[in-house]
């Protein structure tokens, strides 16, 4: 999340020890890190008020989730320093992981004058810190996936199901693909795949000729893909081959499904697999029935210039999941020179002119989502290739096709709740 390969390059830092050294005493010179709260700015203005900004996330959280705390932290960290506006300060708050973590976590930066808060990274931290960030007047922009928590002043800069969907499902149909199948987990997010799946397919003019669903573990699948694969064979003796395959996942699941479609004996040169964002992974064109299936995603080039930069100032590749702290703290610099009280309301938020992120072009929703032009990949042997670029600005997805998600753009490692 490199040119021609998947976004998810590890780089190889090759800067020397000196050159490191400054790159990290500059950066902590825009905000201190380790838990609790930290502030910072470059070379602060006497004569301007500063703004307020507040990053919440669980820095003192056990495994991955501490892991990613810190990255959050310091892609927002290396926005505030390249952007360098003086005038802008970065309160970083430890929530812990927690709804009273994150709840005790917010009224603390509030209490130190913020006037946007970036996070939580968990939705049950974003629902308990939405109503006494609401009572303030301050909006959340949070790094959570599930839409549930969305609205009423919070925003979710993850990407969502809905427009990956819409996007891959628009693309194919202009690729000739009218007639299709669907293999979709049995859980929350393959109810909601489901659903904007056959409304994507409905307003394509397509036809769903089967689906099947399958539950959590690899043998669930044998049985379902027996009978897609059935139902492809029988349209195809009938005259009215079926043109695409819809597999919606993360790389668990596609890693099982590649193994087993040539037992299932499916042709994936003739039945053109599509997906959702959970396909951008490393390595998936190692199983050879994935290699030219379509998948939505933003342009990778964007992740590779910040990953190398990252990787430069902090000596590791950042997760994927970084690009989200990174954008939220460009976001809150673009709308720093408002005046107060109108810096960060819904009007400003939700401007009609898209904002520039790591990820491409997005735009924040007034019902809370992000909307994010989206390009249509393709997994190849090694890494994965652009076949329709993404839009120039973001377009709103069909108000029909809107409903409660959470985003699979590879974070399948992790459930964000």
């Amino acid at each position: 999340m490199a040119q021609r390969t998947t976004p998810f390059l590890v780089f190889q830092v090759t800067c020397g020890l000196a050159a490191a050294f400054l790159c990290a005493a500059l950066l902590v010179a825009c905000s201190i890190g380790g838990p609790g709260a930290n502030t910072g700015s470059l070379n602060p203005d006497p004569n301007k008020p500063s703004v307020k900004i507040a990053l919440l996330v669980p820095l003192s959280a056990q495994g991955q989730p501490g892991v990613i705390a810190k990255s959050l932290k310091q892609a927002a960290e290396l926005a505030l320093f390249e952007r360098d506006n003086p005038n802008l300060q970065l309160i970083v708050k430890d929530d812990r992981g927690t709804p009273d973590g994150a709840k005790i976590a917010a009224e603390d930066v509030l209490k130190s004058g913020a006037t946007l808060i970036m996070g939580p990274l968990f939705a049950k931290s974003v629902s308990a810190v939405a109503p006494v960030a609401r009572k303030a007047n301050v909006p959340v922009v949070a790094f959570s996936n599930d839409r549930q928590v969305a609205g009423n002043g919070v925003y979710l800069l993850s990407f969502q199901p809905t427009p990956e969907i819409v996007r891959v499902v628009e693309y194919a149909a202009r690729q000739g693909k009218r007639r299709y199948a669907a293999l979709i987990p049995q859980d929350a997010f393959g109810r909601i795949a489901e659903a904007v799946f056959k409304d994507a397919v409905s307003r394509s003019g397509g036809t769903i000729v089967a689906l099947e669903t399958y539950a959590g573990s690899a043998n669930a699948m044998l049985e379902p893909l027996r009978k897609i694969s059935e139902a492809i064979r029988t349209a195809e003796a009938e005259g009215a081959a079926v043109d695409a395959l819809f597999v919606p996942g993360g790389q668990e699941s596609l890693e099982v499904l590649g193994r087993l479609l040539p037992q299932a004996q499916i042709d994936t040169q003739q039945v053109k697999l599509i997906g959702t964002g959970g396909m951008d992974y490393p390595n998936a064109g190692r199983d050879a029935g994935l290699i030219g299936a379509w998948y939505p995603g933003p342009d990778p080039r964007g992740w590779s210039d910040f990953a190398q930069r990252y990787a430069n100032s902090y000596g590791q590749s950042p997760p994927r999941i970084a690009s989200l702290s990174y954008d939220a703290v460009n976001l809150a610099i673009a709308l720093a020179g408002g005046s107060d009280g109108q810096r960060y309301t819904q009007a400003t938020l939700t401007r009609a002119n898209a904002y520039t992120g790591v990820d491409g072009a997005f735009r924040l929703l007034p019902d809370g989502t992000a909307d994010r032009s989206l390009a249509i990949l393709e997994v190849q042997k090694f890494g994965a290739a652009i076949v329709d670029a993404a839009p120039s600005t973001a377009n709103p997805p069909p108000a029909a096709t809107s409903g409660k998600g959470f985003s699979i753009f590879n974070l399948n490692l992790l459930n964000f709740q």
